[in-house]
């Protein structure tokens, strides 16, 4: 990595994260926040709506962003698919079902989360199950076992809307599939902290691989890469990562479609440099994005699912198309 990119990468995350602190209902100054930093202590309502309501969802829009460009990262590269992103393992599709099935239910809210994880991860389980080819993975029959689960478990959740019009769920299922942070605090960050480590230390493990996968299986094989061993640790560690952060904010898409290209136009493809560029430009993403959130229609606030879309669907456009755009150019010329 350059050393002028790594130093903007670097600079990027805590300038989002100061932008994302002084947006809110209720206006802030620059020396307000960093008086409030400075003196966690201190018990006044400046201090509360630091530390116990923007500076967690800013944490937790920071580590929703990170996760789920590595894991697009990951996936993208290991299938060698830029058109990969964390959810075709079915993770999403599954926690959604689980966690509508489970509200529709009465489930309580503390349980929610949990069912969530435990959901999203047997999902992608059962995706590697089904894809699995001797002892490594089919890609082929990943994504095809993983568009299959992911359209059922999607009638499943259409279906409990359906049943929850005539209760007080369906619109607390709907904003959970829009993607929000709304209402997380601490407790939520700490509570996936462990499987958001365990799933940043097996992408970490998986830059030799991912960079090896890069020239296709048989030369990858030819070099010394154990590839069935290689696809079981991306597959977990983008399980892990993109389970924590359904858990964490929803549904939240595009983040990981359109982070990875974003990287590689500005530190190439290796995976040293491209993993930690991810992470970097994910998290600062998720950061504005919700900052922009908050205020957009204060006092009321946007899904951060609904704003990535209107933004993710024209960005991965220009992106993916201006490529052959410049091709179709050069061949006229």
């Amino acid at each position: 990595m350059k050393p002028l990119a790594a130093f903007a990468l670097a600079v990027l995350v805590p300038a989002a994260a100061a932008a994302s602190l002084l947006v809110g209902g209720t206006p802030l100054s620059v020396a307000q926040v960093a008086g409030a930093l400075a003196h966690p202590h201190r018990d006044d309502t400046l201090n509360v709506i630091i530390w116990q309501l923007r500076l967690p969802r800013v944490c937790i829009a920071a580590t929703v962003g990170a996760a789920l460009a590595l894991c697009g990262a990951m996936l993208q590269g290991m299938l060698r698919n830029p058109l990969a992103d964390p959810y075709l393992t079915g993770v999403s599709a599954g926690a959604a079902a689980a966690i509508a099935v489970a509200m529709l239910a009465g489930a309580s809210a503390a349980a929610i989360p949990a069912i969530g994880f435990v959901a999203g991860l047997g999902a992608a389980l059962l995706v590697a199950t089904l894809a699995r080819r001797g002892s490594g993975i089919d890609l082929n029959r990943l994504i095809l076992a993983g568009v299959s689960l992911s359209t059922l478990f999607a009638a499943i959740v259409t279906l409990a809307v359906v049943r929850a019009q005539s209760s007080n769920y369906a619109g607390t299922i709907v904003a959970w599939l829009a993607g929000s942070i709304a209402g997380r605090g601490w407790h939520d960050l700490l509570t996936t902290a462990p499987y958001l480590a365990a799933g940043g230390f097996l992408a970490v493990l998986s830059i030799a691989p991912l960079n090896a996968l890069r020239i296709g299986d048989l030369r990858a094989r030819a070099v010394g890469v154990d590839v069935e061993r290689a696809q079981w640790l991306i597959l977990a560690g983008s399980s892990l990562l993109a389970a924590s952060s359904v858990v964490l904010a929803g549904l939240v898409g595009f983040i990981g479609l359109i982070v990875p290209h974003l990287a590689r136009r500005i530190v190439g493809s290796n995976a040293g440099a491209l993993l930690p560029a991810c992470a970097a430009i994910g998290a600062a993403l998720c950061m504005l994005a919700d900052a922009v959130c908050r205020s957009i229609v204060a006092p009321a606030e946007l899904p951060i699912g609904v704003l990535l879309a209107f933004i993710g669907v024209p960005t991965f456009l220009y992106l993916y198309l201006r490529p052959a755009a410049a091709a179709a150019r050069t061949a006229r010329r």
